[in-house]
Formats: C-alpha cells, structure tokens, sequence
C-alpha cells in the first residue's frame, strides 16, 4: 500500500484481477485528516483570532459601513464606464478607504495570517499535485501564475477597469 507522511490509500482488487484506482472512503479519511491537521495549526489559529478581532473592532464596523457606501456609489458610476462624471472621484474614495482599513492593526494582522493560511494550503496542494504528476496544475494563489488575469477575478492591468 503507498503512504506518504501516515496517509494510507487502499487499492482494491476487482473481481477480474484489475485494480480499482482508489479506495474512496479510504482517500476520504485521510483528506479529513489532513483538514483535521490544517485546522489545528499555528496559521489557523492565527488567522482566526484576528478574523475575531476584525469582527469585534468598532472602528472597522464604521469603515467598513463606509467602504460598502463607498463601493456602491463606484459601481453605479463604473456601469457608464470612465466617462462618468464622477467615477475618478467615486474610484478614488474607494481606494482611501481601502487604505484606511489596511491602516488598522487588526486589519493588517488579519489579512497577514490570511496570507500565511493561503501560502500554505498553496503548498499543500502543490505537493499533492506534484505527487501525481510535475504537469499537474495547481488552481489558486497568486504565486503559481504571477496575478490574475481578464476573467480570473483579479486585477490583470489591461487598464478596461472591468477586471476585477
């Protein structure tokens, strides 16, 4: 049977002497396991106090009362594109808020552990794929593909303003 660190997956033996590919419960258990491990980490622990501490905080309530308004009136305008009167001002407002928010410490922590929790199921997927195969793709983080892209939900720099 193939183990890596602990894990186990079972091959079953077909009636006709053929081998399935894997034991479905068996690869199961050990996927909750791996969950089981990553939520009992460091990282997590990290990230979840200060997501607690994001929550609990006041003053980024009313930021992020005034973020939302902020949104809402950027994405009125950017429906008429650049050409609206008001959408650099409207687009502006948005990124002071932004950067208000990234200001505070619980924020900046915050979104500090939320990093490190996505580097590391990064990794931890990488390795799975890599343990398949070296031509297996690994979905998610910004480090695999060098940032998003038109569709991708992230900013790809085209300059459309569409892009995320």
């Amino acid at each position: 049977m193939p183990t890596a660190g602990g894990f186990t997956a079972v091959h079953l033996e077909q009636p006709q002497g053929g081998v399935s590919s894997l034991d479905m419960a068996s690869l199961l258990l050990c996927a909750y396991e791996l969950g089981d491990w990553i939520n009992q980490s460091a990282e997590v622990a990290e990230y979840l106090y200060w997501k607690s501490a994001v929550n609990e905080d006041e003053e980024v309530k009313q930021m992020a009362k005034r973020f939302a308004k902020a949104k809402e009136l950027f994405a009125e305008c950017e429906r008429f594109g650049r050409f609206h009167p008001d959408y650099n001002e409207a687009k502006d407002k948005v990124k002071q808020i932004e950067r208000e928010l990234s200001e505070i410490e619980s924020v900046r922590r915050f979104k500090f552990a939320e990093q490190l929790v996505d580097d590391m199921l990064f990794d931890i997927s990488r390795t799975i794929a890599e343990s398949v195969s070296d031509n297996i793709k690994v979905p998610g983080n910004e480090k695999a593909g060098g940032g998003g892209s038109c569709g991708s939900g992230g900013s790809c720099g085209c300059g459309s303003g569409g892009c995320g």
